[in-house]
């Protein structure tokens, strides 16, 4: 399908995908083959290649081959930057393409796929800008017989592990910076939701980019995800996922002492103060846990209300969640799609049945909506939670919103920072002393001040605690992905230490 003029019609055959190794596809084969049935309509879509260890093998030492012969890390920040432009402009010319393969995967509006895919693109633009200005230094203050240096070099070869939630935006948040850097990169998409990794390794050989600077290998995390972590080639591995699985992943690096990005999970709070517009915060909120049906690490996902306007910013609340339209990805009109796999429905009803049995209300939501084929649940409140419950400090990752009170700011920074988590959190507030004061005392990597859920590639991403370590995007998303040696040059005779 290309540019799929038929884009909102679901695909008469799945659409077989082989693997990207060393600038060109390897076709499935005689290898195993998974095929991926869309979450909102339980039909067949792709069919993506179990890869092997030693297909995983080739890929990594295609990567360390294309970084050690400097056939991209020995390229100007203006020649890399060239190609990362080519690719953005790619991207916008294969975006419905694009867009249409991560709802039919992810089960998410196709308005909101789209929306994406241009986002991604912008993002490709601007680390072009980051591959031209990432720099070192110089220490020129050492005498006159010693000029000092600092050098940013490339890491290496990086394995990059993503999540199904954001398969496309997330890459995009990651391979653009990676590669500004002048690394070199072995990809593992999940398995679920491969189809648009492998369709931007193939937009960035089209751009420009050499052979081997970016490979995809397909299958599962605990196999093929497991062997990059682990392998003794690679560098570093960026990782996004859950926090257990982050833990894990510290204990498989050991081997070679990888450097290690990890992005991981969130228990993010909504801090709603009583002098807010009451109006735009109820908007935020309700967007903040319906995007992408509540599957995004930085949801907004604990809503913390001032007491003497909890009651009236519930109405608000369900009043809006009842107003939010869920149903088939494919409808531009859809604002939540399905739920993306099976296991993750089955987690979040467990916490929907549990809510009430810990004593949470039930303000609204609650249910599976039925349909013929799919998996849709309903955007849910739960208030009167308390903060010894489930629905109070697990992630549950989808479209469930947990309603506490609180009384004074201090109390309501204390709510906000006890959990393990530290990704994102919100505040909204029209008195901006509160605001400064809140956003300093929050232990968030991310702050929003009465939005939610927003921001470009110009600031940094990442989490404090338990929610990860490193940063992305950014001058510091293309600086994580270097090493800094220091130099010193010394000037004019030396003088002997043997006489």
């Amino acid at each position: 399908m290309n540019q799929a003029s038929n884009i909102l019609t679901l695909p008469t055959e799945p659409r077989d995908f082989g693997f990207y190794l060393d600038g060109g596809w390897i076709a499935s084969g005689d290898r195993e083959v998974f095929e991926r049935a869309s979450p909102a309509h339980g039909v067949p879509v792709t069919r993506i290649p179990k890869c092997t260890g030693d297909d995983l093998n080739a890929a990594v030492s295609s990567a360390r081959a294309a970084f050690e012969d400097r056939r991209w890390s020995g390229l100007s920040g203006a020649e890399r930057a060239a190609v990362l432009l080519r690719a953005a402009a790619l991207i916008r010319e294969r975006s419905e393409e694009i867009a249409y393969y991560e709802t039919l995967e992810n089960g998410k509006p196709i308005s909101q796929s789209r929306g994406e895919v241009e986002g991604a693109a912008s993002i490709y633009e601007y680390a072009a800008g980051a591959a031209r200005s990432l720099h070192g230094d110089t220490f020129n203050n050492l005498g006159d017989k010693m000029l000092g240096l600092v050098t940013r070099e490339p890491i290496g070869v990086v394995g990059l592990i993503t999540p199904w939630n954001f398969p496309f935006f997330i890459l995009a948040e990651r391979v653009p910076f990676i590669l500004a850097s002048g690394c070199t990169i072995v990809a593992k998409p999940s398995e679920v939701t491969s189809a648009t990794t492998l369709l931007m390794a193939e937009i960035l050989t089209d751009a420009g980019l050499p052979a081997g600077a970016f490979n995809v290998v397909t299958g599962s995390g605990s196999e093929i995800g497991q062997a990059l972590i682990e392998h003794n080639d690679v560098d570093m591995v960026s990782f996004t996922g859950s926090t257990a699985v982050g833990r894990r992943l510290l204990q498989a690096a050991t081997g070679n002492f990888k450097r290690l990005g990890l992005e991981l999970g969130g228990k993010n709070p909504q801090i709603v103060f009583a002098d807010a517009n009451l109006e735009d915060a109820a908007d935020g909120v309700v967007f903040g846990i319906c995007f992408n049906a509540g599957q995004c690490c930085v949801s907004g996902s604990r809503l913390l209300v001032e007491r003497s306007v909890a009651a009236e910013f519930e109405a608000l609340l369900v009043k809006k969640l009842s107003q939010v339209r869920t149903g088939d990805p494919l409808d531009p009109q859809t604002q939540v799609g399905a739920i993306t796999t099976p296991a993750q429905a089955k987690t979040i009803l467990r916490h929907l049945r549990g809510g009430p049995e810990e004593g949470a209300r039930l303000a609204c939501g609650g249910s599976v909506i039925e349909t013929d084929a799919g998996q849709f649940i309903e955007p849910t409140l739960f208030s009167d939670v308390t903060p010894e419950m489930a629905l109070a400090s697990e992630e549950i990752f989808g479209p469930v919103l947990s309603m506490q009170s609180f009384g004074s700011v201090g109390e309501a920074v204390e709510m906000a920072n006890d959990t393990e988590y530290g990704l994102a959190a919100s505040i909204w507030t029209k008195d901006l002393d509160k605001a400064v004061a809140t956003m300093r005392q929050v232990q968030a990597g991310r702050v929003w001040v009465n939005t939610t859920i927003t921001g470009g590639p110009e600031m940094p991403i990442g989490g404090f605690k338990q929610s990860g370590w490193g940063r992305e995007t950014g001058a510091y998303g293309v600086e994580e992905y270097t090493q800094v040696k220091s130099v010193h040059i010394e000037l004019g005779e030396r003088v002997h230490w043997v006489s």
